[in-house]
């Protein structure tokens, strides 16, 4: 009965948005786009040489902003793994579908990415690390459900050993790993690109693990910076050099990575028809602010990079300011291939702005933590903001907490919260908060609420049980 129930509801979710039809070979659109999706772990969006950062060098990721469009305000509404990966997968706020803190597992009737792509005709595959299949984190995700519609599949649900590890196939026999993880994740896109069916489109979403730590964590060889060169952010507290020189070899290290997809799509005459999105899941504070990890409400934490190509319709070398949630992400990408939106998802689609047109003034991203966990942020106080393309707002729930004027102060040294000359403004935000707070049906509930309306299982730091 399960079963039924769960086939019925993602078919009422497929009629919703016009994809009761199976596809037919040879019925789609002319020039209907492929679709790769590349996501890093813990990269904040800083760390380029596009954005000016001195201590890296990122070519390839510097072509692709000369070749697309780079969206500044790129935010991480929940900046943590799995929350951000199931908004990116569904197009819903965390509670809407109870992902609100890392090692829960996606419920598998929730009508995905993939499984809107594969409804219209276009081979899906997924690549690296998943994060949305539970507390296990080094278990087998069989074919089926769990999956949530993608076919080529060569996954570790979470692991962050970056060199000698292993991923799975569709059978249960890991896949040993020689070297660097993302080599060979590379290695796995090219066989996806050899194999597949040349008359259909694709979407292939490849998540690469670094720089999230452990930053040690990478080859000699790839080692191409020292950390007496490294030049430290002005918030930076008691920094740990070495960590920083290893952080940024990983990122020049995917940059590599990057440079061999980006060449393989050149190779096989790809680049003009195929959506390149690189972005990251969340930042990494590496000591800004006296912070390490993720979780709150600074820039380094939730502003990621977005970078998005699309040579047939996105006008090259643009800027834009927009502010981008992850849950536009899903919306906006069907829109850019000219399919139907589901009803389900809570995004905005924003492919009007990629292609050149002028963005709503007004919109803002709606920033949160429902449960902060684990050694580095189980002391947070639970906290809900407001991220503007200018400013940031953030309340916890005893009132008023943080205001920011990012372009004026970037690296959030001068707190105005509460202060006269700027209660006007603090005012609005605080009402603009309120309502989207009440949009999200969020009623700032304290952590333990959500430990029990989801039935979590939480460790003695407030984190969900997992199994390594």
């Amino acid at each position: 009965m399960a079963h039924k129930a769960l086939a019925s509801r993602r078919d009422l979710l497929r009629l919703s948005c016009g994809l009761a039809t199976p596809f037919i070979p040879g019925a789609r659109a002319a020039r209907q786009p492929n679709v790769l999706i590349l996501l890093a772990d813990q990269f904040p969006a800083y760390a380029t040489g596009y954005a000016g950062d001195p201590n890296v060098r990122t070519p390839n990721m510097d072509r692709l902003a000369r070749q697309g469009v780079t969206f500044t305000n790129a935010i991480s509404n929940c900046p943590v793994c799995t929350p951000y990966r199931a908004m990116f997968q569904t197009g819903r706020w965390p509670l809407s579908t109870g992902i609100v803190a890392n090692d829960i597992l996606l419920p598998p009737d929730e009508y995905c990415l993939a499984e809107a792509f594969r409804d219209a005709g276009y081979r899906t595959g997924y690549i690296g690390k998943w994060h949305l299949d539970g507390p296990d984190r080094s278990g087998f995700t069989p074919p089926g459900p769990r999956r949530q519609g993608y076919d080529f599949w060569a996954v570790n649900n979470c692991s962050h050993r970056y060199t000698n590890t292993f991923y799975y196939r569709d059978t249960p026999e890991r896949v040993p790993v020689q070297g660097y993880e993302p080599v060979t994740q590379t290695d796995l896109f090219l066989e996806f690109l050899e194999g597949r069916d040349k008359s259909r489109p694709f979407l292939l979403y490849l998540s690469w693990g670094p720089p999230h730590p452990p930053y040690h964590l990478i080859p000699d060889q790839l080692r191409l910076y020292r950390p007496e060169q490294i030049k430290t952010r002005p918030n930076m507290q008691e920094p740990n050099l070495t960590f920083l020189a290893d952080f940024y070899s990983h990122i020049s290290a995917l940059d590599t990575e990057m440079g061999r997809i980006l060449t393989a799509l050149d190779r096989q005459g790809l680049a003009d028809d195929t959506i390149v999105l690189f972005t990251a899941d969340h930042g990494d504070m590496l000591s800004s602010h006296g912070k390490w990890d993720k979780q709150i409400w600074y820039e380094e934490s939730i502003n990621v990079p977005f970078l998005l190509r699309y040579p047939r319709r996105a006008p090259a070398g643009r800027r834009q300011d927009t502010v981008v949630n992850v849950v536009d992400i899903m919306p906006t990408l069907l829109a850019l291939a000219g399919l139907p939106i589901p009803k389900s998802v809570e995004g905005e689609d924003l492919s009007a702005v990629v292609t050149g047109g002028k963005p709503r003034e007004d919109r803002m991203a709606l920033i949160a933590n429902y449960m902060p966990f684990a050694r580095q942020a189980f002391p947070y106080p639970e906290w809900r903001g407001v991220r503007t393309p200018t400013h940031t707002y953030v309340e916890s729930r005893q009132g008023p907490l943080e205001f920011f004027d990012n372009r004026r102060d970037p690296h959030q040294l001068n707190n105005l919260v509460n202060r006269p000359e700027h209660a006007a403004f603090q005012s609005r935000l605080a009402t603009r908060l309120k309502s989207l707070l009440e949009a999200a049906n969020d009623r700032f509930e304290p952590r333990q609420h959500y430990w029990k309306r989801y039935n979590l299982d939480i460790g003695d730091q407030g984190q969900v049980r997992y199994r390594s």
